[in-house]
């Protein structure tokens, strides 16, 4: 089945909220964790440093709540999009929502040592990138055409 297929004028057929992606990858490198502990090896530091990440993603993900609000369009990627946002942290990233849920994955890692769970990020971007990114896409070049081919070839797709 394409991705068109998927997509209408009401958005991207979105099945699975992209956040429980990351949080089932986290839970799973949790599991892992426990079975057969890889620890990363950081000094004390290393937990701090998890922290900022989860504190940094926490506040890209505020940030960009209230740029949806502002733009008066949907933030879920099943419903329809009204504005395409390219200002803010999307001059840097086309994906900068997913890209702070990788934070949230990678500061997990640190703050708990554990390889498994920084590592989690991996499939998870793999994971939304199959599930949500493509039909997004082609939804947005659907509904903007020109305006969002642009902006897609000015703008990374992470960072």
């Amino acid at each position: 089945m394409s991705d068109n297929a998927l997509i209408d004028e009401k958005g991207p057929a979105v099945k699975c909220p992209p956040p429980l992606l990351f949080i089932g990858f986290l839970l799973a490198g949790y599991g892992l964790e426990l079975l057969s502990p890889l620890p990363i090896g950081l000094p004390e530091w290393g937990q701090l440093l998890g922290l900022a990440l989860v504190a940094l993603a926490a506040v890209m993900l505020l940030i960009l709540l209230i740029t949806y609000l502002r733009a008066k369009t949907s933030i879920e990627p099943w419903k329809p999009t009204s504005h395409l946002i390219t200002s803010g942290l999307y001059a840097w990233s086309r994906n900068p929502i997913y890209a702070a849920f990788c934070l949230i994955n990678i500061g997990t890692g640190c703050y708990f040592n554990s390889f498994w769970m920084l590592l989690s990020f991996l499939p998870s971007a793999l994971a939304v990138y199959l599930v949500a990114i493509r039909k997004e896409e082609a939804y947005l070049i659907l509904k903007f055409g020109d305006e969002y081919i642009a902006y897609k070839s000015k703008v990374r797709r992470w960072l």
